[in-house]
């Protein structure tokens, strides 16, 4: 069962590069933009603060994968 939990991220369905470039266009890196975007009042819309909170998971994946 720990098994397929590791693995819950091939069954996301991601289009790369697709958050950095709305960060980019924004002219923020990507955590800078995810804070800005998960901070409460945001307009921004469903979907981006779906992709905004996966980078933030990802940012907290490397940092314990650095030790």
């Amino acid at each position: 069962m720990a098994r397929a939990k590791s693995r819950w991220i091939q069954g996301a369905k991601l289009k790369k590069g697709a958050f950095t470039k709305k960060a980019k266009a924004a002219g923020m890196g990507v955590q800078a933009y995810a804070n800005q975007v998960l901070k409460k009042g945001s307009k921004a819309s469903t979907k981006t603060k779906i992709q905004a909170r996966l980078a933030k998971t990802f940012e907290g994946m490397a940092k314990r994968r650095k030790g």
